[in-house]
């Protein structure tokens, strides 16, 4: 039986929605695709593709805009983290989009906090990616700063109460048993921070600035260093506190191979979802060997023994979260 290909998700085969959300038909933000690849995700469209549905403890996503491609501003019920994966990325805090900005280039990560109203822009001169983590099986649904309603309106698109959208463009009326859902209140905004650039440059973690680690959980063989990015001091690990420390239910590591570094066989106790940033690696398990590239997403199952190998000429660069706020050490068989 096939484990590890049941589990992958190559970037070549993501598949898009491109009106997963209420802003979808706004000028500005019509270009913009979604990907849910891990859970539920947060899609207002029925039809959003969920790639692996396996419950994980946290979302992971996917957002490809092109150059001046706007998300419009909203706010969620868990935290949210960014890797940008390619591109230049414009994200703006308040409800007005007025408060505050901070530019992320490649391999840049930010974590936002719950209470804060967020957009983001490609501000680049190419197509943007952004490899997303969101909290929780079920993250709820996306609170829209009010004029995202109004012009949502204008181009036929209604949100409900319940979460779905009706498109009054192709014939569709809202049902009978259903109410739209209110435009976010004046109390609901309130209750968001006001944050301005300095405070979102503290919610990020510069590409390089990362604090690489060697005698860590996984970086104990030649040519690995690991690197703490999201989550609190984790003792079993020998990690410290990451710069975005806070909790969130899980945590997120970098992880560097060099030219022809090994991990030999492990086994960890939380799902873990590997991102590839950069470059190659093989992956090993139960058989099976499956070699995976830029862009790529993997999830291995619990207690399944696994070996990684770097593959190619560029060290290789992974991004892996795991549940949990204090992961436990792997162990080597």
């Amino acid at each position: 039986m096939m484990i590890l290909a049941n589990r992958l998700i190559r970037y070549s085969d993501l598949k898009p929605c491109t009106n997963a959300f209420i802003d979808t038909r706004s000028p500005g933000s019509d270009k913009k695709e979604n990907f849910t690849l891990i859970g539920p995700g947060v899609a207002e469209n029925p039809d959003q593709h969920i790639h692996i549905s396996i419950p994980h403890g946290f979302n992971i996503g996917g957002a490809r805009q092109p150059a001046g491609c706007l998300n419009s501003q909203h706010s969620h019920l868990t935290e949210e983290v960014f890797v940008i994966h390619q591109g230049t990325w414009s994200f703006i805090s308040g409800v007005n989009a007025d408060d505050g900005k901070v530019i992320l280039n490649k391999g840049d990560i930010i974590s936002i906090p719950t209470d804060i109203f967020r957009g983001f822009e490609n501000v680049g001169d190419d197509i943007g990616y952004l490899h997303a983590v969101l909290g929780g099986d079920d993250p709820g649904r996306v609170l829209w700063a009010p004029q995202v309603f109004e012009l949502a309106k204008e181009y036929g698109l209604v949100l409900l109460e319940d979460g779905s959208l009706v498109d009054t463009t192709s014939g569709e009326t809202i049902p009978d048993d259903k109410e739209p859902m209110p435009i976010t209140s004046a109390q609901q905004i309130a209750e968001h921070r006001v944050v301005d650039s300095v405070d979102m440059e503290s919610i990020v973690q510069r590409f390089d600035t990362f604090s690489w680690n060697k005698n860590t959980g996984l970086a104990q063989f030649d040519g690995v260093e690991e690197v703490a990015l999201v989550g609190p001091e984790n003792q079993s690990e020998d990690l410290p506190a990451a710069k975005l420390d806070w909790q969130h239910n899980f945590v997120v590591r970098g992880l560097k191979l060099k030219k022809h570094a090994e991990i030999p066989e492990h086994i960890r106790y939380e799902e873990e979802v590997i991102f590839v940033q950069q470059g190659q690696f093989e992956i090993t398990a139960s058989g099976e060997t499956l070699l995976l590239g830029k862009g790529d997403t993997f999830t291995t199952p619990i207690d399944l023994a696994r070996s990684f190998k770097q593959k190619g000429e560029e060290e290789c660069i992974l991004y892996i979260t795991r549940r949990h706020n204090n992961p436990k050490a792997p162990t080597f068989i």
